[in-house]
């Protein structure tokens, strides 16, 4: 594609970004506001930046990479994806928000009084937002190098100075504004590209794919990865309940006035990533059919218009996908950062809006060096490896401690320490060792399939072993989370600590 109009994308991104977080510092007063957007976001504007944070580079190049090179098994990334917003809507979205909590190691706290399980809550936070923010930038970075020739970490290091600056003047009030545009944009760059590239397969003949493909690429664990039956039943239990465990999604339930527009806001989250995700599979397929030797499947989404095309039609298209992609960075990268940046800032600084400003520098630092280690893995590896550190904690945590009143201190601690663990270690000799091989590889690439019910089983079984744990106002806490706002009852109890 032509430079010159990738550069203008991408610097057009980057300069909306930054003048529609403007307007958001103007509405930017409180602590409240840099936290939470003082609790006022309305359901259709909070699913519009859910969109925007959610669907992050894995999503927007990573999944038609993946079905590019490993065929139909990869469909069950989107479908997961999406689908965990089911369980999200059912278990957990209005206890959430009901528990008047600012980040989730707010809401371990309230539920099971124990600073403990928060610093424990605080520590998986940090990790879970630096794995995820990590493809972001190096995501980032390949897409940077490949339309101006820059360094890998170039790219890298422009997005985390956009969010930086972005997070610093407004907080989650910016945020919010900045993420609902960025998924109409990310929706909108791959669409309009979509309709040129499905004409120009059908003008020269609507090839398909050859008889081998057939047999093996699209057809479900035929010809995917070793142990593909362990492997895809992993990943969906990875996907369908890490999402409940982000804290980047799960922060902006918080934002929400009360528990119903907390579910009405996952309702339309669903229509939202169900319109985005028809997508990507096209992409993919195609590329499989044009492009089946391309190194690199991440940047299928990229190579395509330039391929099927050509000239300057060719190019305007590139340079719109281009925008969409640092689109997909940037969004995702901001709502990690609020994320991380708020437990930094409560749980080990002092609180207030200069300590939040202080932990957003560390926010993004420390996953930049760190891109460096996964460069080896498909982006959407690296981002299911958090997936499965988020299904291996936070959700237990979240499930048992929404709908199970026996839970105690002990319990949940050892759960997070013995999930989390386990899924950090297989995320660490992963990302260190490079993918490995055999059942060891399948094992460690997607463990959600045995952490997940480790985590649950410990939880369970030291809580029923430390009944004396079982925190005093549990019954209060409980009504609380269970109670819809509309009965105006007394709501007088446990608040998070003033940020």
């Amino acid at each position: 594609m032509s430079t010159a109009y990738g550069v203008i994308a991408v610097v057009l991104v980057m300069l909306a970004t930054v003048l529609i977080g403007a307007f958001g510092i103007r509405l930017s007063r409180t602590t409240s506001d840099f936290y939470v957007a003082s609790r006022t976001v309305s359901p259709l504007w909070n699913a519009s930046a859910i969109g925007g944070e959610y669907l992050s580079a894995a999503s927007f190049l990573g999944i038609a990479g993946l079905i590019l090179v490993h065929g139909a098994d990869m469909l069950w990334l989107p479908v997961g994806w999406t689908g965990g917003y089911l369980v999200l809507l059912v278990l957990v979205s209005a206890p959430l928000r009901r528990s008047g909590a600012y980040t989730l190691p707010d809401f371990a706290e309230a539920r099971l009084e124990s600073m403990a399980v928060r610093r424990t809550a605080g520590v998986l936070v940090v990790l879970i937002g630096w794995l995820y923010l990590m493809p972001q930038f190096q995501s980032a970075g390949l897409v940077l190098r490949a339309i101006t020739g820059a360094p890998d970490w170039a790219g890298g290091l422009l997005v985390a100075a956009v969010v930086a600056v972005n997070v610093l003047s407004g907080g989650m009030r910016s945020i919010t504004f900045v993420q609902a545009f960025q998924y109409w944009l990310k929706l909108t760059a791959l669409a309009v590209p979509l309709v040129f590239l499905l004409s120009a397969w059908r003008a020269g003949g609507a090839p398909g794919l050859d008889a081998g493909d057939t047999a093996t690429w699209a057809l479900p664990l035929s010809g995917g990865r070793e142990y593909g039956l362990y492997s895809t039943y992993s990943l969906i239990l990875a996907t369908f309940l890490g999402t409940m465990g982000l804290p980047h999604v799960l922060v902006r339930f918080y934002t929400n006035p009360d528990g119903r527009a907390a579910r009405r806001t996952t309702l339309v989250v669903l229509s939202l990533l169900g319109a985005f995700y028809l997508m990507p599979a096209v992409y993919g397929t195609l590329g499989r059919i044009y492009l089946p030797g391309l190194r690199g499947g991440d940047m299928v989404v990229l190579t395509l218009p330039g391929r099927l095309l050509g000239g300057v039609a060719g190019d305007l298209l590139t340079a719109l996908v281009t925008a969409g992609a640092f689109a997909a960075f940037l969004s995702t990268s901001s709502g990690l950062t609020v994320s991380v940046a708020g437990v930094i800032g409560q749980d080990i600084l002092r609180g207030g809006v200069r300590s939040f400003r202080a932990a957003t520098v560390v926010a993004v630092v420390m996953p930049l060096g760190l891109a460096a280690l996964a460069r080896a893995l498909p982006v959407a590896d690296v981002v299911g490896l958090a997936f499965a550190v988020a299904a291996s904690s936070f959700c237990p945590l979240l499930v048992l401690g929404i709908w199970w009143r026996r839970l105690t201190s002990a319990g949940a601690t050892a759960g997070l320490l013995a999930g989390g663990g386990l899924a950090c270690g297989a995320v660490l000799l992963t990302l260190v060792g490079g993918p490995h091989t055999g059942l060891t590889g399948a094992l460690l690439a997607q463990p959600a399939a045995w952490s997940v019910p480790v985590a649950f089983a410990v939880m369970v079984v030291v809580s029923l072993l430390t009944p004396g744990r079982i925190p005093p106002g549990v019954a209060r806490i409980m009504v609380r989370l269970h109670t819809p706002e509309t009965l105006d009852l007394d709501r007088g109890d446990w608040r998070p600590r003033s940020p």
